[in-house]
């Protein structure tokens, strides 16, 4: 009986302490979920209440881009984000899309005057911006066409993206009255009246921002100017306004040696040098009126001397007037290919001798040299004048003509003259030569096979490899170097030109498409030029500058 009881006592009490603990762990997973709940409701709150605050957040950024859109744009918002193409053009104007144009239209845009637009690119942390016009709105949907002014100074092109895309949005820009530009290298300022230059690079642009890189051109050389500085704001439009300019000399200097600076060279004074096979050292030296005058009347003679410090290795010469800057085998007035020490004499003879600057153009044409290079102005040795004939007393002497040399002799010793000449001195059989030579002289003297001009053996080599390789222009022709000179100097359209509108110095070009510019004689770049129109001074009426003449004689009667 006891024992039944104190069974049942003790079944009972377990079961109590199971039903304890049971509600304990009950208990404790309701509190765990109620903890859970409150953690659950309080993240929610909080990622509610974030993206609340970055909602508003966003609003208040896009409220300030607006304002600023309003303002950048004067009252008109565009704004797109395009794939960019490149397309080969000039200036820095990008072509854009036909829905753009409705877009701007329809916001009066055309009615504020020229189209203005920031582009921008976000590229690994690295923001770069620039600004353009527009030259057209026949783009594809969805992408933006960009001339390669645009496209260098917004991508790199060490580090290309897979797919450029180009934020753009229009903005007005005030009107620029200064801009300081630095090279990138030395050279710039030899340029004959390089500010022209640039002016007529910025006839193609519509805009200049702070750090873009402008590309100039002249003839075959080329130049970066990185802009420095700009005035009134840090990206202005360039558009019917007059700039001030600043050219400030590069601060580096770059490592690679250039070949296009031009190195001053005083009379009288020589300078030394060291040139490698196949580049080319410049200087340049100065001939004023009165030292011209003095030449065409024969009293002196300008020299151009390289003396060659180094057996074995060679140079060759070349001089040109400016606006030839660098002189070259292919582009020169006059040139040297004597083997060793050189000498260049300008006397009255050169017609094309006049006042001015010239550049003197040293090629290695054989292994490295050294080398001096002097300009001289010395007086004519003879006293007789320049194209003066000296009177010869042989005149008043009986003579007879040698049969074997051909000079005149006395003829009391002709026989003796005639029996010494055939035994020492041998007459060149060559077309066109006729020159006496000793005997012992007659084997180091040849003629060129192609164009027969005399020359030593030590000299042939040269003479074949410079005046009979083919050489190739620029603009696909290829020909020998007398013809390639001939043809640089007057048909080739890269020969650079003096423009009768702008008067700076362009490139020829292809002959006029007008017909009427084509038979004025216009160049591709003149009939261009000349379709500018300014106010006549007569009428005050805008005519273009190639019909200024006609209209001055038409509708005034004066001749130009």
């Amino acid at each position: 009986m006891d024992f039944e009881l104190r069974s049942a006592r003790e079944k009972l009490e377990r079961e109590q302490k199971e039903r304890k603990e049971r509600a304990k762990l009950k208990l404790e997973r309701e509190k765990k979920a109620k903890d859970a709940a409150i953690k659950q409701r309080e993240a929610i709150e909080a990622s509610q209440r974030a993206r609340r605050l970055d909602a508003i957040e966003a609003q208040i950024k896009a409220d300030q881009h607006m304002q600023e859109s309003l303002i950048a744009g004067g009252g008109i918002v565009f704004e797109r984000v395009f794939q960019a193409v490149p397309f080969q053009g000039i200036g820095d104007k990008i072509k854009l899309p036909p829905s753009c144009f409705t877009e701007l239209s329809d916001q009066g845009a055309f009615d504020k005057g020229p189209l203005y637009f920031e582009l921008s690119v976000d590229y690994r942390d690295n923001k770069k911006t620039t600004h353009s016009g527009v030259l057209e709105f026949t783009a594809e949907d969805g992408t933006v066409g960009l001339p390669p002014h645009v496209w260098s100074n917004l991508f790199s092109a060490q580090d290309p993206m897979d797919v450029p895309l180009v934020q753009i949005r229009y903005v007005r820009l005030p009107k620029g009255s200064y801009a300081k530009l630095q090279p990138d290298n030395l050279g710039f300022s030899d340029l004959p009246n390089h500010k022209a230059i640039l002016e007529t690079i910025l006839r193609q642009h519509a805009t200049l921002s702070m750090d873009d890189v402008l590309s100039v051109s002249y003839g075959q050389v080329s130049y970066k100017l990185q802009v420095l500085e700009l005035k009134p704001a840090s990206s202005i439009s360039v558009l019917e306004t007059d700039i001030e300019v600043d050219i400030v000399s590069p601060e580096i200097v770059s490592d690679q040696p250039s070949q296009h600076v031009l190195m001053p060279l005083q009379f009288g004074k020589s300078e030394s040098g060291t040139v490698e096979e196949g580049r080319y050292d410049y200087y340049k030296f100065t001939i004023d009126d009165s030292t011209v005058e003095k030449v065409m009347a024969g009293n002196v003679k300008v020299i151009v001397k390289i003396d060659v410090e180094k057996d074995g290795a060679d140079t060759d010469l070349y001089v040109s007037k400016h606006p030839i800057l660098f002189p070259s085998l292919n582009q020169h007035e006059w040139s040297s290919h004597d083997v060793g020490s050189k000498t260049l004499i300008l006397g009255s003879k050169e017609r094309a001798l006049s006042s001015g600057t010239y550049s003197i153009g040293v090629y290695g044409f054989k292994g490295t040299v050294k080398y001096q290079v002097s300009v001289l102005v010395q007086e004519s040795s003879s006293g007789a004048k320049i194209g003066e004939r000296a009177v010869s007393s042989s005149l008043d002497v009986d003579t007879v003509e040698c049969r074997n040399c051909k000079h005149s002799i006395p003829s009391r010793s002709i026989a003796l003259h005639e029996v010494y000449c055939s035994r020492h001195n041998v007459v060149c059989n060559h077309p066109g030569c006729g020159i006496v030579l000793r005997v012992e002289e007659a084997k180091n003297h040849l003629h060129c096979e192609k164009c027969g001009q005399a020359l030593q053996p030590i000299e042939m080599e040269k003479h074949l490899k410079v005046f009979h390789e083919p050489l190739s222009c620029g603009c696909g022709v290829v020909l020998e170097k007398e013809q390639m000179v001939q043809h640089q100097a007057r048909d080739c359209p890269l020969r650079l030109i003096a423009c009768r509108f702008c008067g700076d110095m362009v490139e020829a070009g292809n002959a006029a498409a007008d017909t009427r510019d084509r038979m004025r004689g216009m160049s591709e770049h003149e009939s261009t030029c000349g379709s500018r129109t300014a106010p006549c001074d007569s009428c005050g009426r805008s005519v273009m500058l190639k019909d200024m003449d006609i209209h001055q004689i038409a509708v005034h009667g004066k001749s130009s």
